[in-house]
């Protein structure tokens, strides 16, 4: 026996009672491997072999100790007053116990094993879903707030937005045509490229007018900055930069706390703006009936990295039916940030 393996033999003395009708006899306890054996003192005759794990104290706390082996029907009773037995039985019981399989408590650290990783996946999961929602339902005005906090912090460091009225009413009838109804554009002195933001708001730099010949250069960045992504992604990059608490007061008071987007627009900045694909860049510029070349030749003047958009122009060799702009528009469109 395990639990004693301090004791090379363990005896006392007790009484047994073979039955309730029986008289007491002294009798020698010994421990075996896995059974109390009790012995005549007299004759050294085995009178009895108890079965350790089945032993059970019928008066805890209480002397002499009385067990038995069968709780269950407890005509046969011994009592022991000798310590050292006693507290070598209990021993046994304890080291048998702690081998037996405990399946409320397997079950009870599943249960609490499960219980961790649901809010371990709450931890991680529920902020990224909790953005993702808000990016997903927010309704156009909310997402035209949105635009304008980032381009608000865009201004930081472009410089505020042009407000000329005759170039805005330009950019105002050319949207529709451009781009879709419920969009909007706007214009920043330094920007030398077109950027998608929250709430169909497209925003371009007055480098790209100030001395091109025309405004296809312009037209052709704000379809690139259409194609490359929708108004759903960059509504979701603005709120996963704002943070999930941003998120939930958005989907709760409607609004972005003040200060949510502090330094977005210069992370936007420090970042290329993403660039669709030519083939889905040409069809859109195809379907406008607007020139590539210009856009392509304002990414790259020597035309070496941009050979795709030039060879493949539209309207290579052809005349467009109308100018895009006429040349006050042109000029007043010039002019947006003068003033």
């Amino acid at each position: 026996m395990t639990a004693l393996t301090e004791f090379e033999r363990l005896e006392a003395q007790g009484s047994w009672r073979e039955s309730p009708d029986a008289r007491l006899r002294e009798v020698i306890v010994s421990v075996g491997d896995a059974t109390l054996i009790l012995v005549d003192p007299k004759s050294e005759v085995p009178l009895s072999h108890w079965s350790l794990p089945a032993v059970t104290r019928l008066n805890p706390g209480r002397m002499p100790a009385l067990y038995t082996p069968r709780p269950e029907e407890p005509d046969e009773q011994l009592e022991i007053d000798d310590q050292l037995m006693i507290d070598a039985i209990e021993r046994v019981h304890r080291a048998i116990e702690s081998r037996r399989a405990h399946p409320g408590r397997l079950r009870g650290g599943l249960t609490l094993l499960a219980a961790l990783l649901m809010i371990a996946g709450l931890v991680f999961w529920l902020p990224d879903a909790l953005v993702r929602h808000a990016a997903r339902v927010a309704p156009p005005a909310q997402a035209r707030a949105i635009g304008e906090a980032v381009l608000a912090e865009l201004n930081r460091s472009t410089g505020a937005t042009c407000t000329r009225a005759s170039g805005q009413a330009v950019l105002d009838w050319l949207t529709p045509q451009l781009l879709q109804k419920e969009a909007a554009i706007r214009v920043v002195p330094t920007l030398n490229s077109a950027r998608r933001l929250p709430g169909d708001l497209f925003v371009f730099g007055a480098d790209l007018v100030d001395a091109a010949p025309g405004p296809e250069a312009a037209a052709g960045h704000l379809l690139a900055a259409a194609e490359a992504q929708g108004d759903d992604e960059v509504t979701l990059a603005a709120l996963e930069y704002a943070g999930p608490q941003a998120a939930l007061r958005l989907l709760t008071l409607g609004t972005l706390p003040q200060g949510a987007l502090q330094g977005y627009g210069e992370k936007l900045l420090t970042e290329h703006p993403p660039r669709p694909g030519d083939e889905a860049l040409l069809a859109r510029f195809t379907q406008k009936q607007l020139p590539s070349t210009p856009y392509a030749r304002s990414l790259d003047p020597t035309g070496e990295s941009v050979l795709g958009l030039i060879e493949a122009d539209p309207m290579r060799g052809t005349t467009p039916a109308r100018p895009l702009l006429t040349p006050p528009q042109w000029t007043a469109l010039q002019q947006i940030c003068a003033g």
